[in-house]
Protein backbone atom coordinates (compact mmCIF):
# COMPACT_ATOMS: atom_id res chain seq x y z
CA UNK A 1 0.00 0.00 0.00
CA UNK A 2 1.41 3.36 -1.05
CA UNK A 3 1.58 6.56 0.94
CA UNK A 4 -1.43 8.17 -0.73
CA UNK A 5 -3.60 5.09 -0.13
CA UNK A 6 -2.57 5.13 3.53
CA UNK A 7 -3.42 8.84 3.68
CA UNK A 8 -6.88 8.31 2.23
CA UNK A 9 -7.63 5.44 4.60
CA UNK A 10 -6.27 7.40 7.56
CA UNK A 11 -8.28 10.49 6.63
CA UNK A 12 -11.47 8.47 6.31
CA UNK A 13 -10.89 6.77 9.66
CA UNK A 14 -9.83 9.94 11.46
CA UNK A 15 -12.89 11.70 10.09
CA UNK A 16 -14.93 9.22 12.14
CA UNK A 17 -12.53 8.85 15.06
CA UNK A 18 -10.41 12.02 15.34
CA UNK A 19 -8.78 10.95 18.62
CA UNK A 20 -7.68 7.52 17.39
CA UNK A 21 -4.26 6.23 18.36
CA UNK A 22 -1.51 5.60 15.81
CA UNK A 23 -2.10 1.85 16.28
CA UNK A 24 -5.79 2.27 15.47
CA UNK A 25 -5.00 4.45 12.45
CA UNK A 26 -2.50 1.89 11.15
CA UNK A 27 -4.99 -0.95 11.60
CA UNK A 28 -7.74 1.01 9.82
CA UNK A 29 -5.33 1.74 6.96
CA UNK A 30 -4.41 -1.94 6.73
CA UNK A 31 -0.74 -1.46 7.57
CA UNK A 32 1.50 -2.02 10.56
CA UNK A 33 2.32 0.83 12.90
CA UNK A 34 5.93 0.60 11.66
CA UNK A 35 4.78 1.06 8.06
CA UNK A 36 2.61 4.00 9.04
CA UNK A 37 5.55 5.55 10.89
CA UNK A 38 7.91 4.88 7.97
CA UNK A 39 5.61 6.91 5.71
CA UNK A 40 4.60 9.54 8.29
CA UNK A 41 6.82 10.04 11.32
CA UNK A 42 4.14 10.75 13.88
CA UNK A 43 0.63 12.14 14.05
CA UNK A 44 1.65 15.69 13.14
CA UNK A 45 3.38 14.50 9.95
CA UNK A 46 0.35 12.38 9.08
CA UNK A 47 -2.07 15.28 9.56
CA UNK A 48 0.16 17.61 7.55
CA UNK A 49 0.29 15.08 4.71
CA UNK A 50 -3.50 14.67 4.82
CA UNK A 51 -3.83 18.44 4.75
CA UNK A 52 -1.54 18.72 1.71
CA UNK A 53 -3.52 16.02 -0.12
CA UNK A 54 -6.78 17.76 0.77
CA UNK A 55 -5.46 21.07 -0.62
CA UNK A 56 -4.47 19.37 -3.90
CA UNK A 57 -7.87 17.72 -4.16
CA UNK A 58 -9.73 20.93 -3.31
CA UNK A 59 -7.82 22.79 -6.00
CA UNK A 60 -9.01 20.12 -8.45
CA UNK A 61 -12.58 20.53 -7.18
CA UNK A 62 -12.40 24.29 -7.73
CA UNK A 63 -11.08 23.74 -11.25
CA UNK A 64 -13.87 21.27 -12.03
CA UNK A 65 -16.49 23.66 -10.67
CA UNK A 66 -15.41 26.44 -13.07
CA UNK A 67 -16.30 29.15 -10.55
CA UNK A 68 -16.12 31.97 -13.11
CA UNK A 69 -18.61 30.43 -15.55
CA UNK A 70 -22.35 31.11 -15.49
CA UNK A 71 -24.17 32.56 -12.54
CA UNK A 72 -22.76 32.34 -9.04
CA UNK A 73 -25.59 29.98 -8.11
CA UNK A 74 -24.76 27.67 -11.01
CA UNK A 75 -21.07 27.73 -10.08
CA UNK A 76 -21.90 27.02 -6.45
CA UNK A 77 -24.05 24.06 -7.49
CA UNK A 78 -21.17 22.67 -9.59
CA UNK A 79 -18.83 23.19 -6.64
CA UNK A 80 -21.12 21.30 -4.29
CA UNK A 81 -21.44 18.36 -6.69
CA UNK A 82 -17.65 18.26 -7.21
CA UNK A 83 -16.98 18.49 -3.44
CA UNK A 84 -18.44 15.12 -2.52
CA UNK A 85 -15.19 13.14 -2.92
CA UNK A 86 -13.29 15.53 -0.62
CA UNK A 87 -15.94 15.69 2.08
CA UNK A 88 -14.15 13.10 4.27
CA UNK A 89 -11.01 15.27 4.22
CA UNK A 90 -13.01 18.34 5.14
CA UNK A 91 -14.78 16.51 7.93
CA UNK A 92 -11.42 15.58 9.44
CA UNK A 93 -9.75 18.92 8.82
CA UNK A 94 -12.77 20.83 10.10
CA UNK A 95 -12.54 18.95 13.40
CA UNK A 96 -8.73 19.08 13.58
CA UNK A 97 -8.04 22.56 12.20
CA UNK A 98 -6.17 23.66 15.31
CA UNK A 99 -3.40 21.18 14.43
CA UNK A 100 -2.41 23.15 11.33
CA UNK A 101 -0.38 26.21 12.19
CA UNK A 102 2.39 26.44 9.62
CA UNK A 103 2.52 29.43 7.27
CA UNK A 104 2.70 27.16 4.22
CA UNK A 105 -0.52 25.35 5.05
CA UNK A 106 -2.29 28.55 6.04
CA UNK A 107 -1.26 30.11 2.73
CA UNK A 108 -2.74 27.22 0.78
CA UNK A 109 -6.00 27.39 2.67
CA UNK A 110 -6.12 31.17 2.34
CA UNK A 111 -5.87 30.81 -1.45
CA UNK A 112 -8.77 28.33 -1.50
CA UNK A 113 -10.78 30.46 0.89
CA UNK A 114 -10.28 33.58 -1.26
CA UNK A 115 -11.60 31.78 -4.35
CA UNK A 116 -14.78 30.85 -2.51
CA UNK A 117 -15.22 34.28 -0.95
CA UNK A 118 -14.92 35.76 -4.45
CA UNK A 119 -17.68 33.44 -5.68
CA UNK A 120 -20.03 34.49 -2.91
CA UNK A 121 -19.21 38.17 -3.43
CA UNK A 122 -19.95 37.78 -7.13
CA UNK A 123 -23.32 36.31 -6.23
CA UNK A 124 -24.00 39.17 -3.84
CA UNK A 125 -23.01 41.82 -6.37
CA UNK A 126 -25.23 40.18 -9.01
CA UNK A 127 -28.18 40.23 -6.62
CA UNK A 128 -28.35 36.42 -6.43
CA UNK A 129 -27.23 36.04 -2.82
CA UNK A 130 -28.27 37.89 0.28
CA UNK A 131 -26.07 40.76 1.38
CA UNK A 132 -26.90 40.93 5.09
CA UNK A 133 -24.33 38.19 5.77
CA UNK A 134 -20.70 38.28 4.67
CA UNK A 135 -19.21 36.30 1.82
CA UNK A 136 -16.61 35.05 4.32
CA UNK A 137 -19.38 33.62 6.51
CA UNK A 138 -20.94 31.87 3.50
CA UNK A 139 -17.53 30.33 2.76
CA UNK A 140 -17.14 29.08 6.34
CA UNK A 141 -20.70 27.73 6.23
CA UNK A 142 -19.97 25.92 2.97
CA UNK A 143 -16.90 24.20 4.45
CA UNK A 144 -18.91 23.21 7.51
CA UNK A 145 -21.85 21.93 5.47
CA UNK A 146 -19.63 19.90 3.14
CA UNK A 147 -17.93 18.33 6.16
CA UNK A 148 -21.29 17.66 7.85
CA UNK A 149 -22.92 16.21 4.74
CA UNK A 150 -19.90 13.97 4.14
CA UNK A 151 -20.09 12.79 7.73
CA UNK A 152 -23.85 12.18 7.51
CA UNK A 153 -23.44 10.08 4.38
CA UNK A 154 -20.44 8.21 5.81
CA UNK A 155 -22.26 7.12 8.97
CA UNK A 156 -25.44 6.21 7.09
CA UNK A 157 -27.68 9.01 8.36
CA UNK A 158 -28.16 10.27 4.79
CA UNK A 159 -28.01 8.60 1.41
CA UNK A 160 -25.02 9.37 -0.82
CA UNK A 161 -27.42 10.12 -3.68
CA UNK A 162 -28.84 13.00 -1.58
CA UNK A 163 -25.49 14.70 -0.91
CA UNK A 164 -25.75 17.45 -3.55
CA UNK A 165 -29.47 18.05 -2.97
CA UNK A 166 -28.96 18.37 0.80
CA UNK A 167 -26.24 20.97 0.36
CA UNK A 168 -27.71 22.97 -2.50
CA UNK A 169 -31.14 23.01 -0.89
CA UNK A 170 -29.89 24.22 2.46
CA UNK A 171 -27.09 26.49 1.32
CA UNK A 172 -28.72 28.11 -1.71
CA UNK A 173 -32.01 28.66 0.03
CA UNK A 174 -30.04 30.25 2.85
CA UNK A 175 -27.93 32.58 0.68
CA UNK A 176 -30.47 33.66 -1.91
CA UNK A 177 -32.30 36.91 -1.54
Amino acid sequence: MGGEEILRAAAEFLGRRPNATQDEIAEAAGVSRATLHRHFAGRKALLEAIDALAVRELRQVLAEARLDEGTAGEALTRLIVASEPVSPFLSLLYSQSQAFETDEIDGDWIELDEALVALFRRGQEAGEFRTDLSAAWFTDALFGLVASAGWSVKVGRSAARDYAAMLTGLLLDGVRR
